[in-house]
């Protein structure tokens, strides 16, 4: 088993967010964390301060650490770098794509056998993931880092927000994207990127933050935490 490190942690974290497991404003306890992964408070507040780095968790004085509420217009600069970015990577796309066409294809697959009959947490995971996936299929590492952390954003202010773009939806967008590739058009797929992440954003319900929820019992942020399911 690999050891438990601040960024391993960091990175449950994020895992979490993308599978919406972890909501906006939720307290994220420091001895509760440290006694989920059996490790020190010290690896804890590492891993808290790496997330804060990233933007996705704030401190309170003398109330602790929680999951970051995105204002709307934190929420709309997402949605517009996220834009910039996946729209570049396809304008990129080059020959041969076989490769990628047949991991997208399998990925499209698991997001599919999600929807039919996969926990919430998985298939809100393996949709979110899909724009990753597109990026490191592309040989685009740096990217795929950056927009794993863009995408768990637009993912935040999509709980927050109320989001009423489905899952199917959001399936069958990839899945027209994924053919456009495979043709070699890469306008076309280019376009229907920019209209799913455009659909997304105004799918959301722009409201006033609900109040804090009180602090997760431990038993509810082990569930949180645990790898999603693939």
């Amino acid at each position: 088993m690999s050891p438990v490190t601040p960024t391993s942690i960091a990175e449950r974290v994020v895992e979490a967010i993308l599978a919406q497991k972890l909501s906006p404003g939720e307290r994220l306890g420091e001895q509760e964390l440290a006694d989920n992964f059996a490790v020190s408070r010290t690896v804890v507040r590492e891993a808290l301060m790496q997330l804060q780095a990233r933007g996705f968790v704030q401190v309170q004085p003398r109330r602790g650490w929680y999951v970051v509420q995105p204002s709307a217009d934190e929420a709309r600069d997402a949605f517009a770098a996220r834009r910039i970015i996946e729209s570049g990577i396809i304008d990129a796309a080059g020959r041969p794509m076989q490769k990628v066409i047949v991991q997208l294809r399998q990925h499209i697959g698991e997001e599919e056998r999600a929807i039919q009959g996969a926990d919430a947490a998985t298939r809100a995971f393996l949709l979110a993931d899909f724009h990753v996936c597109l990026a490191e299929q592309m040989g685009h590492r740096l990217l795929a880092n950056t927009l794993r952390d863009l995408t768990a954003r637009t993912t935040l202010a999509a709980t927050l927000y109320q989001s009423q773009h489905s899952a199917e939806q959001s399936c069958a967008d990839h899945a027209s994207i994924v053919a456009a590739l495979e043709r070699g058009d890469t306008a076309q797929a280019r376009a229907l990127m920019l209209a799913h992440i455009g659909q997304v954003e105004e799918a959301l319900e722009i409201a006033p933050p609900s109040p804090e929820p009180e602090p997760a019992p431990s038993e509810r942020l082990r569930a949180t935490l645990a790898p999603v399911l693939r």
